[in-house]
């Protein structure tokens, strides 16, 4: 997740006059500006005519962008819908600017998503906005170097410059030149309203929430090339029946963040129901999370996805000889997945009932999910008790209580089935007796 937030001009904007994502000829490209610690997103959108007049009211200059002497300049990552190559590079470049060295060491790196106003059903397009306290000459430089060594074609380089009048100008700048720039357009930047919904929603299924074992399938045959791990996950993932059916015994899923108890109520549960004990990543490809862990999150959460395929293959298995427990399912895949591409707070989720929250049609279906849930500070006394080493969204949830709150939020938003709430602060043997008892009541 991209730890700031401001804005780009989408290259398949720059290098035409053809409007973002297929909109209508007369509709322009707007932009979100994803704030840190969760504070409100900023809109704005492109004049290509630069009408209204400087300072007017009704055409306001966005918030987000310094005054002078600073300067800002943004840059974007050319993208198809579930690109890996755009993914990966739009990570390296996110650690370069963030690395805290050189001109930019002293700018504030912000994200960026650019979308259709007219709510096409489209991921946005991910990008950056440098801010420049200062202004230097140096820091322009620096840019076009790092656009430049990331290959051909480079992304276009945007410049932001204050007009005659007060108004606000973009220059939007093509580095393929040798040595040089050409300029591709420069038009005016103004306020723009907030969407009905977060920019990110429409396109939670194409690039974070799989709802089919080919859509996660697709992202990762990109990578085969590029991670080796990728095609040893396909191979298994191959060997897979394709309809995955449960057997005549229920199957129980344990969902909850980390340290809410679930490995203590896992192995409770196996001991007193006589159950197999399966997880979510399974065994045979949980020695390569780290590698995925480490991966732009479209590549990440296809690794996720797959995964799940592979533990319903096994759940088919199993449930035909005795009841199943898993610790985490799909819903934790979605839940996380959710949480991290939706910025700002709370409000922007999607609404309850969304599609996003759907289980997959062709994933098997647990019979009950279970989700624990205990206090911030109890869980984090319990992580600190247990020492191991964090992933980056467990280092996240830890130190933004706003992330933690969107995933147990979407967690309580998922649909067919939806989770049962749990409350796991109580003494182990009372929390099993609890959970016994749903399982009774929900489960033959």
């Amino acid at each position: 997740m991209l730890p700031r937030g401001l804005a780009l001009l989408p290259r398949s904007l720059s290098a035409m006059p053809a409007p973002l994502m297929g909109s209508s000829a007369h509709t322009r490209p707007c932009f979100a500006v994803e704030g840190a610690g969760g504070s409100e997103l900023v809109y704005f959108t492109l004049s290509r005519s630069g009408e209204g007049p400087a300072r007017d009211p009704c055409c306001p200059q966005p918030s987000c962008f310094l005054p002078a002497p600073g300067r800002c300049y943004s840059l974007c990552v050319p993208a198809a819908p579930c690109s890996v190559p755009a993914a990966r590079l739009h990570r390296r470049l996110q650690q370069r600017m963030s690395g805290g060295q050189g001109p930019l060491g002293r700018c504030r790196v912000l994200g960026l998503l650019g979308y259709s106003a007219d709510g096409a059903q489209t991921a946005p397009e991910k990008g950056f906005l440098i801010q420049d306290p200062q202004g230097s000459p140096e820091t322009e430089r620096a840019l076009e170097e790092l656009l430049r060594s990331q290959g051909e074609p480079p992304p276009a380089l945007g410049v932001y410059e204050e007009g005659e009048r007060g108004e606000l100008w973009q220059s939007l700048w093509d580095l393929r030149r040798a040595g040089g720039r050409e300029l591709l357009r420069r038009a005016r930047v103004v306020a723009a309203e907030a969407p009905p919904l977060h920019p990110a929603v429409p396109g939670l299924r194409h690039v974070a929430v799989f709802h089919s074992l080919e859509a996660a399938r697709r992202v990762l045959e990109q990578c085969t090339s590029l991670i080796p791990e990728a095609k040893a996950v396909l191979d298994l993932v191959h060997k897979c029946p394709k309809h995955s059916k449960k057997g005549d015994f229920p199957v129980i899923v344990i969902e909850g963040l980390d340290a809410t108890g679930k490995t203590t109520v896992t192995q409770s549960l196996k001991a007193s129901l006589n159950a197999v004990l399966l997880r979510s990543p399974p065994a045979s490809i949980s020695q390569w999370r780290k590698t995925f862990d480490d991966e732009p999150t479209l590549i990440r959460r296809a690794f996720y996805a797959l995964g799940n395929y592979i533990v319903a293959s096994e759940i088919a298995k199993a449930s035909t000889e005795s009841p199943v427990i898993v610790d985490r399912y799909w819903h934790s895949t979605a839940a996380y997945a959710i949480a991290t591409e939706i910025s700002g707070k709370m409000q922007n989720l999607p609404s309850a009932h969304h599609e996003v929250y759907h289980w997959p049609e062709d994933l098997l279906k647990p019979d009950l999910v279970l989700l624990l849930t205990v206090s911030p500070e109890e869980r984090i006394r319990r992580l600190h008790g247990r020492g191991l080493e964090k992933t980056e969204e467990e280092t996240e949830l830890e130190a933004n209580s706003l992330f933690r709150q969107k995933v147990e939020e979407s967690y309580k938003r998922m649909d067919n089935p939806g989770c049962q709430d749990i409350d796991a602060s109580p003494a182990r043997e009372e929390v099993l007796k609890t959970v016994l008892h749903l399982i009774k009541k929900h489960c033959d």
